[in-house]
């Protein structure tokens, strides 16, 4: 696969790259990061493999990465038009105003005006609502998303980090009153966060949601510089985002990249990234870069193919233990099926199961 082989995201005609870049890190105004200059130079990197697909927020570097990509890409309208850019709403830049954040109307409103402005363009191709918000009724903040759809000013939506229930009930209410429908769902999703899987994975395969995962790399933690030999004496960029996540079953995961990565010539990072974008319902996995060697060794990830008996080392390594009632429908199809095979899938007969006739009432 390389970067121009595009996939559509959800259940819509919108062709993106099967890597979107991760502006996050565009901007040094957090501390670290890109500068400007290095950001465009990923840009164009980015750009000229066949990546057209940017993901940023309105909060990240304090509203810095949008300028940075609206300097980019917003004085030239051909690359403009070539480029998808999703950003988010929902995070507070004004401290003390509390209509300055979250999804009520008045903030959905003055966020994508405020984005418009950074990203110099007159719509947004994707506009994320980065975060639940638990204050506000999720039919205004549907409603007034439509509403900035009928404008011109939005082409899609989606949701990023909300409940699986919240993210059904607000699709079901925008097919029911024919409002925009969501056609993606951004996560957290890595060898190193698979708890997804029990509601959010199964939840967008069934109501038609790309899947974007952020973290494939879990801050870093599965780049391969933190190893089982070096614990402990290599400082983490971000601090506990990695070291939290470093124990047993990360080191055991890393081995196994490790040993994959050799086989394949490749990096530990392109193996783990490579095992992201191969799962079920994942459309484009959003990767970070903050110099160009870092988004070419991400890129290279597209070129890794792993065999099924690889995939599923690193499947039984990285296993999650799921919340009910997913561990519980492990084993329901015993007493549904009781020893038949559904769909290819065979089932155990279930002990407690009549042996015969005779023992039934």
């Amino acid at each position: 696969m390389s970067l121009d082989q595009y996939v559509t995201l959800g259940n819509s005609g919108l062709r993106v790259s099967p890597f979107c870049l991760g502006a996050m890190t565009f901007g040094e105004d957090w501390g670290w990061g890109s500068s400007a200059a290095d950001s465009d130079a990923i840009m164009a990197r980015f750009m000229e493999r066949g990546g057209n697909f940017i993901d940023t927020a309105n909060v990240y570097t304090k509203g810095h990465s949008e300028k940075i990509i609206g300097d980019f890409v917003g004085k030239n309208r051909g690359r403009r038009d070539r480029v998808v850019i999703a950003t988010k709403f929902f995070g507070n830049l004004y401290p003390g105003d509390p209509n300055a954040g979250g999804a009520g109307r008045k903030n959905i409103v003055a966020a994508c005006e405020q984005s418009l402005r950074r990203l110099q363009t007159d719509y947004i191709d994707l506009y994320w609502m980065h975060a639940w918000d638990r204050f506000t009724p999720i039919d205004e903040t549907m409603r007034a998303l439509d509403d900035l759809v009928a404008a011109g000013k939005v082409r899609y939506i989606g949701f990023s980090d909300t409940p699986a229930w919240k993210v059904a009930q607000a699709q079901t209410l925008a097919s029911l009153r024919g409002w925009t429908r969501l056609i993606a769902l951004q996560i957290e999703y890595s060898l190193l966060e698979r708890t997804v899987e029990g509601e959010l994975i199964p939840m967008a395969l069934e109501l038609g949601l790309g899947v974007t995962p952020w973290s494939p790399l879990r801050g870093g933690a599965l780049s391969g510089k933190y190893t089982r030999e070096n614990a402990g004496t290599v400082t983490a960029d971000r601090g506990e985002r990695v070291t939290t996540a470093l124990g047993d079953k990360a080191y055991a995961i890393i081995d196994e990249l490790l040993r994959i990565a050799r086989e394949h010539a490749a990096t530990p990072a392109a193996v783990a990234l490579a095992w992201v974008q191969s799962r079920p319902g994942v459309a484009s996995t959003i990767i970070g870069a903050r110099r160009l060697e870092q988004l070419d060794q991400n890129l290279a990830a597209l070129l890794v193919r792993l065999a099924p008996e690889e995939t599923a080392a690193l499947d039984k390594l990285s296993k999650p233990t799921l919340g009910f009632p997913m561990q519980f429908m492990s084993v329901a199809t015993m007493f549904s099926h009781s020893g038949a095979t559904v769909n290819g899938e065979k089932s155990i007969v279930w002990p407690l199961a009549p042996a015969s006739d005779a023992e039934r009432y």
